[in-house]
């Protein structure tokens, strides 16, 4: 039987953002199982939330004092098990974030373990001395800015942080500290959840010889500052150790029925796609993988296609996750805005294309109403990073603003007292209430062409073949069982023409025109071709002399 993850639809919720019930300004669990009916009314399959744990909220969650309890911010274990309940009886899997790599400082773990070299908990942290001039122990940076180390004076030794240095890092290499965390999963999947997001999951594990990092060999990403992606990260993370408690995890999940897990592999590039590979080879490690590899500003046909080719190479028996948007980039209507004719045609035109590739698909909250990037001022700013690097860091807020329901109400109805993030006229426009009523709306899209991709088996089922074609045309065939579509996208703003070698019928949404064998692709037009056997594709005369 196959797995319901395999070809799911996941949408993402911020639960700050998603529905305030209280008017505290901060979204919440009662917000979220009141607005479950717009969710499933999407036609997705599961959702998936980001961290609602107990925490100090120093870094909006993803900081665990208490990996077995639900923050007071969002509700009470009662509210979650209402959340879960309302959700299944809707027919929507749940998932939660697993925040695992590393805890609050304020954790009763991290306190113990600090207190003293000899304590119980001592080597639950990556503890260090410094070297002989006081500096710290390697050259590792921080994701969120400055070394990676912080000095702590009772123990006079320095810990981890590959983020904030309020996240201390676990030591994976502790068995201890494996034994507990694997306890904490088992609380949530005991209470019903249906399997987890691994946040960073390639971080587990440290190297113990702590070695300093090398330079990056060649261009480097720019993700919270410059300095972290100015090494090649591989002593810090990515660790081979890693494998061994993946598969631990494994074992754990499948002593439970229809479980799925799905790992955030903090990387770019090609080394993300092999990651997310050797994480995903066989049935022993994760469910699935997704990375960064799509979610950066490359909008081209051949970054696509390394991506699916990439991935389909270095593990023909793991599974993918694709996503566009999620809350830690800026969203992609905005984000890849100049290669469409509109913010709206650029989302529609994404929409179509995700939901043809193969694998597993994620959404974000917002995605389905072609949601836009916030414009943040420095006073409303949040994000330590923003806080911290600002102007030349823009940070994280402008993608986490408020869900907007009700285009007239205050704060477009998500909350009835002061928002967290401020809900802007340029947000509370695309609200779900008008484009409920207008037929060609971004949302009756997305409902279209999940509708649409769930009805196709060769979506759904169906292998992946390219076609070579020249920019800025993305195609691929998709087929099962003999049946066969053909998807084809003009990721410019410009008029693309098309030759077929054979007859084809175009189904489902689509912004083309088939006139025989000529094929017309508007700027960020999009097209599924029905048709039988082989169907070649290449540019028309007149597409190739302009």
């Amino acid at each position: 039987m196959r797995e319901w993850w395999r070809d799911a639809v996941i949408y993402q919720i911020y639960p700050r953002s998603f529905q305030d019930s209280t008017g505290d300004g901060v979204g919440d669990l009662k917000g979220i199982t009141r607005r479950l009916p717009h969710v499933a009314s999407l036609g997705v399959d599961c959702i998936w939330l980001s961290p609602i744990f107990t925490s100090p909220q120093r870094d909006m969650g993803y900081d665990v004092s208490d990996y077995t309890d639900i923050d007071p911010l969002f509700g009470t274990l009662a509210d979650f098990d209402e959340m879960i309940a309302t959700a299944h009886d809707l027919g929507l899997k749940v998932i939660t974030d697993q925040v695992l790599s590393h805890t609050s400082d304020k954790h009763p773990w991290f306190e113990e373990s600090r207190s003293s070299r000899t304590n119980p908990r001592a080597d639950w942290y990556v503890w260090a001395n410094p070297l002989p001039d006081g500096s710290p122990p390697t050259n590792w940076h921080s994701h969120f800015g400055g070394p990676a180390w912080e000095f702590d004076p009772r123990r006079g030794q320095y810990y981890l942080h590959n983020f904030l240095g309020s996240q201390p890092d676990l030591n994976y290499h502790c068995p201890a500290v494996v034994d507990a965390i694997l306890e904490t999963c088992k609380f949530w999947l005991d209470r019903g959840l249906d399997g987890f997001r691994l946040d960073t999951v390639n971080y587990f594990f440290h190297d113990q010889e702590l070695r300093s990092n090398p330079p990056a060999s060649g261009g480097h990403y720019v993700m919270a500052t410059d300095l972290y992606g100015m090494q090649k990260n591989i002593y810090n993370k990515t660790r081979p150790e890693n494998i061994g408690f993946l598969e631990r995890l494994r074992r754990l999940t499948d002593q439970y029925d229809d479980i799925m897990m799905v790992g955030e592999v903090g990387e770019m590039g090609d080394r993300a796609i092999e990651i997310m590979a050797e994480y995903t080879r066989g049935e022993h490690r994760l469910h699935m993988c997704y990375s960064f590899a799509m979610l950066g500003p490359d909008f081209s046909a051949d970054h696509f296609r390394r991506c699916i080719e990439g991935f389909q190479r270095g593990a023909p028996d793991g599974h993918p996750k694709w996503s566009f948007s999620n809350h830690d980039v800026p969203r992609h209507p905005t984000r890849w805005a100049d290669h469409g004719t509109s913010v709206d045609a650029v989302a529609r035109q994404a929409a179509a294309m995700l939901m043809a590739f193969e694998g597993t698909l994620g959404i974000y909250q917002g995605e389905e109403l072609g949601q836009t990037e916030t414009v943040m001022e420095f006073h409303e700013l949040t994000d330590p990073p923003a806080l911290r690097f600002w102007p030349e860091v823009k940070g994280r807020d402008g993608c986490r603003t408020p869900m907007v329901w009700e285009r007239d109400a205050p704060n477009a109805g998500f909350s009835t007292g002061t928002p967290w993030l401020p809900v802007k006229p340029e947000q509370a426009a695309n609200a779900v209430d008008g484009q409920e009523v207008s037929n060609d709306s971004v949302l009756h899209f997305y409902r279209q062409i999940i509708a649409f991709r769930k009805a196709r088996p060769e979506l759904t089922l169906g292998k992946t073949t390219f076609i070579d074609l020249p920019e800025p045309i993305l195609a691929f065939t998709r087929t099962n069982e003999g049946q066969s579509l053909t998807c084809v996208f003009n990721l410019s703003p410009n008029p693309v023409a098309l030759s077929l070698s054979a007859p084809a019928t175009p189904v489902g949404p689509h912004a083309a025109e088939l006139t025989g064998t000529d094929l017309a692709l508007p700027g960020s037009g999009y097209v599924y071709l029905e048709h039988a056997g082989d169907l070649g594709l290449q540019m028309s005369e007149a597409t190739e002399a302009a």
